[in-house]
């Protein structure tokens, strides 16, 4: 059985995730969607919030389930039993990036492999740092998250 993990923070989750989630499921027997909990970022959503929303965002898929982990990914792969992790990429700077962090992971632990999924055209600009932001100015953020995604931000701006 082949197992893959897709780490990430997920604050908020978008259609860009859920796309590569969606991809993922038909390559892998077995996709693990893990919520990083950073105590150094500052998160919109609690781990427990993101955890809800992904599960019920990912639930038509019988081959992916929803985790939390605060320690290095590496370590949960490892774990699991899964010797990949899927890093979604938008652009060249987010390749960099995940290319930089793929080969400290390889030196963690030389069985697990990252592999890119890069991002169909449509969700280049989905980023969740920019939802956000457009979110706390009341802007249409629609087009970027699901509709219960878009419901929980709204509530959390009113909130604040």
């Amino acid at each position: 059985m082949t197992s893959a993990v897709f780490p990430g923070s997920f604050d908020p989750p978008t259609y860009g995730h859920l796309n590569v989630i969606e991809r993922a499921s038909r390559l892998f027997d077995k996709i693990d969607v893990v919520v990083a909990c950073n105590p150094e970022k500052k998160s919109l959503f609690t781990p427990e919030e993101r955890i809800n929303m992904l599960k019920e965002l990912t639930s038509k898929y019988k081959n992916v389930t929803v985790h939390l982990w605060d320690k290095l990914i590496v370590e949960y792969a490892e774990k699991n039993n899964a010797n990949i992790l899927l890093r979604g990429i938008r652009n060249t700077n987010d390749f960099a990036y995940e290319f930089d962090l793929s080969l400290m992971n390889h030196n963690l632990d030389s069985n697990i492999e990252t592999l890119f999924i890069p991002t169909e055209a449509k969700y280049v600009i989905v980023k969740s740092s920019s939802i956000k932001e457009l979110a706390a100015f009341g802007g249409d953020i629609s087009g970027m998250v699901p509709p219960i995604v878009e419901k929980a931000i709204k509530e959390k701006y009113r909130s604040n």
